[in-house]
C-alpha cells in the first residue's frame, strides 16, 4: 500500500480532496513519552479517493494538510475528535472547520451512550474491523501492510457512517442539534488550557485553603515545565507528590528532601529549586488572598427523590426521541434541577437540550406533569388542575 512520504504526492493528494465537500479523517499518534502528541500517521478518504501520509517522512510539509483543514468548503468528518483536533492545533494553530463528530452525531442519531467506533461500523455497514494491529508502535517504519489496512479502514468506513448518520439527521430535523456540539468542539478555548487551571485535573481532599493554594501553584509550575520539556506531567512530578507537597509545605532544600514521593536527591536539582520557588510564593500569600476551597454541590434535604423521578423521565425521553440518554442532561444537571429548578444553570436547560428534556423536567418539578405505570409501561400524563 503507498504510503504518502514525498511533497509532490502530498500536494497531489490534497488537491484530489479538495475537489470533494467532505473528507474523513483520522490520525495515529504516540504520547506515552511525551507532553505533547507525536503524529506518526495521517489517514484521509473521501469518494474515490484515499490516502495516508507520513509526517515522519524527511523533508516533508504538512502546509498543504493544514489548508485542507482550514477549508471552509470541505467537512472534515471524524470520530471521537478532540484528540485529532488536539494535535492538529498544536502542530499548524489552527481549529479543524466546519467538523462532523461521528461519535457526537450516533449519540443523537440513538446508538446508546458509549458506542465504540467498530460497533458503529459494524451497525451501520455490516463489516467487522480487525483491531490487533490497535496498538502499533506507530513510530517504527516500516509499517506493514497489516498495519497500513487497519489505519486506512478506519476512514474508508468511516464514509458509509458519515453518510447514513447525515441523513439521519436530516430525516428527524437534528442537524441543528449536532451543530450546537460542533461550536463547542471547534472553539480554540477548548484546546487552550492555562496552567493556572492544571490543578482542576487533580482528585483530591484538601483542608485548608493554604493547602489548596500549594496546590494552584505547584500544578502550575508543573504544567508549565511538562510543556516545556515535552515530557508527560508524572515525569516531572506525580500527583501524589503535589498532595503531600500540599500538606508538608516544605520551603527549604531540607524539607523537601524529607518527604517519601519524590526521589532521593532531586532536591537538589534545578527543578527542585523552581518548585520551592512556587511553593514559597503559595505560602507568602496573606490570609485574605487565599484561594476559597471549592465547595461540591450538595442539593438539599428532600430533593433526591425527586433526582430520581427526573432520572425516570430521563430515560423515558430518551427513548422516545431515540437519543442517548447522558447526550440530553449529565447526572448534575438533574440534581441541580430538583434543587433549583429554572434556576439551575446547566447544560439541559440550555439549546436543543431545553426543548428536547429540560422544558419537560421543569414541568415535573412544578408538578404541571406526573409519571405513573400504565399497562406495564412508565408513562407520562398531565396533573388536572
Amino acid at each position: 500500500m503507498h504510503v504518502i512520504t514525498t511533497q509532490g504526492d502530498l500536494d497531489a493528494a490534497i488537491a484530489a480532496f479538495e475537489k470533494s465537500d467532505f473528507v474523513t479523517v483520522d490520525t495515529e499518534f504516540i504520547r506515552e513519552t511525551t507532553f505533547w502528541p507525536i503524529l506518526c500517521l495521517i489517514q484521509m478518504a473521501a469518494p474515490g479517493v484515499t490516502a495516508l501520509i507520513d509526517p515522519l517522512a524527511p523533508g516533508i510539509d504538512l502546509k498543504p494538510f493544514f489548508r485542507l483543514m482550514a477549508n471552509e468548503a470541505v467537512t472534515k468528518v471524524f470520530h471521537a475528535a478532540r484528540q485529532d483536533i488536539e494535535i492538529i492545533m498544536h502542530l499548524g494553530d489552527l481549529i479543524p472547520h466546519p467538523v462532523f463528530d461521528t461519535q457526537i452525531a450516533s449519540m443523537v442519531c440513538g446508538f446508546g451512550d458509549s458506542v465504540s467506533y467498530d460497533q458503529l461500523v459494524q451497525k451501520v455497514t455490516g463489516a467487522r474491523i480487525d483491531k490487533s494491529s490497535r496498538f502499533t508502535d506507530w513510530r517504527h517504519r516500516p509499517l506493514s501492510e497489516k498495519q497500513l489496512d487497519y489505519a486506512l479502514a478506519d476512514v474508508t468506513h468511516l464514509i458509509d457512517v458519515y453518510e447514513y448518520l447525515r441523513a439521519e439527521l436530516k430525516r428527524e430535523n437534528r442537524a441543528h442539534w449536532l451543530n450546537e456540539e460542533m461550536r463547542v468542539l471547534t472553539a480554540r478555548e477548548t484546546y487552550v488550557p492555562h496552567p493556572e487551571d492544571a490543578w482542576k485535573r487533580l482528585k483530591m481532599r484538601l483542608r485548608k485553603p493554604q493547602e489548596l493554594a500549594v496546590v494552584q501553584s505547584v500544578a502550575a509550575w508543573r504544567e508549565r515545565e511538562a510543556r516545556e520539556r515535552d515530557v508527560p506531567r508524572g515525569r516531572v512530578l506525580k500527583d501524589d507528590a503535589i498532595y503531600e507537597i500540599a500538606q508538608q509545605a516544605p520551603s527549604d532544600v531540607q524539607a523537601l528532601g524529607r518527604l517519601r514521593t519524590t526521589p532521593k536527591g532531586w532536591e537538589k536539582s534545578s527543578a527542585a529549586a523552581s518548585l520551592l520557588a512556587a511553593v514559597n510564593a503559595a505560602l507568602a500569600l496573606p490570609k485574605e488572598s487565599l484561594p476559597k476551597l471549592p465547595k461540591p454541590f450538595q442539593p438539599p434535604e428532600g430533593t433526591s427523590a425527586a433526582a430520581e423521578l427526573l432520572k425516570v423521565l430521563l430515560r423515558i425521553v430518551a427513548e422516545k426521541e431515540g437519543v442517548a440518554a447522558k447526550v440530553l442532561a449529565s447526572s448534575d444537571d438533574i440534581d441541580h434541577i430538583a434543587a433549583e429548578g429554572e434556576k439551575a444553570d446547566v447544560p439541559a436547560l440550555h439549546g436543543w437540550r431545553r426543548a428536547v428534556f429540560g422544558e419537560t423536567a421543569l414541568r415535573l418539578v412544578r408538578g404541571e406533569i406526573a409519571i405513573r405505570f400504565d399497562n406495564r409501561k412508565i408513562a407520562v400524563f398531565e396533573v388536572e388542575r
